[in-house]
């Protein structure tokens, strides 16, 4: 680990998440990061608990002078989303995150760097192991697969936390102070397709889409970046009237990431000019992209030699679907200003053998919004003879402009840094909608450091920005009302 990093202010931040980050920390793969909370937690002589599910809490005593004060549950989650350059030669489940220092940004060598939601994790590891630093009793709650299933949100235990108070420590723009997000649901389309002989004077092509920014698929997505999948499933349609067979069809990962990367191979009797429409789409969409993915690049070569594929009308069919469904913003908020209210991620797309599966995370901050396009997603799979489940439904946090605790954190903010801060919901899956749920008592604040590029391995951390949010963490665990 580089001393450059362990020696950036503030240290005490900044070393915790050194340490964190050289523990491998997988969703639902936990196990390691949460025996590292657990021994950091005894290593202080404080309490530690860990529920059923997984999660740890570590609690600490109210400084002297503070006892009287509201007790904080301070939250962020301990697992990490995976993603890495094709060309980046590293192990997640054996390796600690790579890091370096480039000017005012923290950032992992071709690879997620884990600020999201490491840092959060790591503000909280600084404030239990302080000695000087002016709090409230601390109820420490590190949650897991929160990237994958919001696991465990959904399980926490009831009753296991006396707090009243909640500060997720999950936001990614420091002058921004969450007050309500995004609820979500997976939608995943299935279908079985016949396999027929390839003829044997046809010619295989592979595409190969790489270099897209990707991103976050809830807080980017208002960005209008390029979908892999929906490029490669373009790129698929524009020789749907010719005679062309799909071999496999292989595109994102993550259903929370904006798929980067995708690859299709296609068998055709008419080589020559199956290429020549190819070559002017993909023309086209480096053309329409050129400002917005400067480093796309979509490249044609010959492809493995199959036995077997769809039938031209199978492969029609399956690509008719993946271009009905919608992906992308579906409606902005009438009442909050610039927010994405609901959308959908088309995040992975396999087609190969027979088998086809198509992968979507669908978000909204209004329940009945999310529901809706579920069903018009439903529709479109089942016009194009896929199964359909619907899994992994988690709520939404509704704004509550009446927040105690956001009036405190408002004026702390104007008091530190001389401005209003920027009070918002987001477009993104916080914990803070189901603990909300499991613990109505809790008002609730989100806030964090600048983080940009999540869930992608162009993902950094703000050095300055990470100085700004300890100090208005540390003035805000000063100012806890009673």
């Amino acid at each position: 680990m580089s001393t450059e990093l362990r020696n950036l202010e503030p240290k005490e931040v900044w070393n915790q998440f050194a340490d964190l980050n050289a523990v491998p920390r997988p969703s639902k793969q936990e196990e390691r990061v949460r025996q590292f909370m657990k021994d950091f937690g005894a290593s202080l002589n404080l309490e530690v608990v860990e529920d059923a599910i997984g999660n740890v809490i570590i609690k600490k005593p109210a400084t002297p002078g503070m006892e009287s004060r509201q007790t904080v549950v301070m939250q962020s989650h301990l697992d990490m989303v995976h993603q890495k350059n094709e060309d980046t030669q590293f192990d997640f489940q054996t390796e600690g995150i790579r890091m370096h220092v480039d000017g005012d940004w923290v950032k992992a060598d071709g690879t997620t760097l884990g600020a999201d939601n490491g840092m959060g994790v790591a503000a909280i590891m600084a404030v239990l192991s302080s000695t000087d630093l002016p709090h409230p009793a601390i109820e420490a709650l590190f949650t897991i697969d929160e990237e994958t299933g919001m696991t465990g949100a959904k399980e926490l235990e009831r009753g296991i936390l006396q707090g009243t108070i909640l500060l997720n420590l999950d936001t990614e723009e420091d002058d921004e102070i969450g007050i309500g997000c995004a609820g979500g649901i997976d939608i995943t389309g299935t279908r079985l397709y016949d396999l027929v002989d390839m003829r044997p004077e046809s010619t295989s092509i592979k595409v190969a889409l790489k270099g897209l920014q990707g991103g976050h698929s809830g807080m980017d997505i208002i960005k209008g970046l390029g979908n892999a999948n929906v490029l490669m499933g373009r790129i698929l349609g524009s020789v749907m009237g010719a005679d062309v067979q799909l071999h496999e069809f292989h595109g994102g990962n993550l259903r929370n990431a904006i798929p980067r990367e995708a690859s299709m191979t296609i068998s055709t009797d008419t080589p020559d000019m199956i290429k020549q429409i190819l070559e002017q789409v993909i023309a086209d969409i480096k053309n329409e992209y050129k400002s917005l993915e400067p480093n796309l690049s979509i490249t044609l070569g010959a492809g493995e030699k199959h036995e077997k594929a769809a039938s031209p009308a199978e492969t029609h069919r399956l690509v008719c679907t993946l271009r009905g469904l919608h992906n992308g913003v579906y409606r902005m908020s009438p009442d909050v200003e610039d927010l994405v209210e609901t959308s959908n991620n088309i995040a992975r797309v396999t087609m190969e053998d027979g088998s086809a599966t198509i992968a979507c995370l669908t978000r909204s901050s209004v329940e009945s919004g999310k529901h809706d396009l579920a069903d018009v997603l439903q529709s479109v799979f089942e016009l194009g003879g896929f199964g359909v489940e619907m899994s992994g439904d988690y709520p939404g946090w509704e704004p509550n402009m009446a927040s105690p605790i956001l009036q405190t954190m408002m004026e702390g903010y104007k008091r530190n840094f001389g401005e209003e801060p920027h009070v918002a919901a987001c477009h993104a899956g916080l914990e803070c909608g189901i603990l909300g749920e499991r613990y109505p008592q809790l008002d609730m604040i989100s806030f964090g450091p600048t983080i940009k590029g999540a869930h992608s391995p162009d993902e950094r951390a703000s050095i300055s920005s990470v100085q700004k949010f300890w100090s208005f963490l540390k003035d805000t665990l000063a100012h806890i009302p009673e």
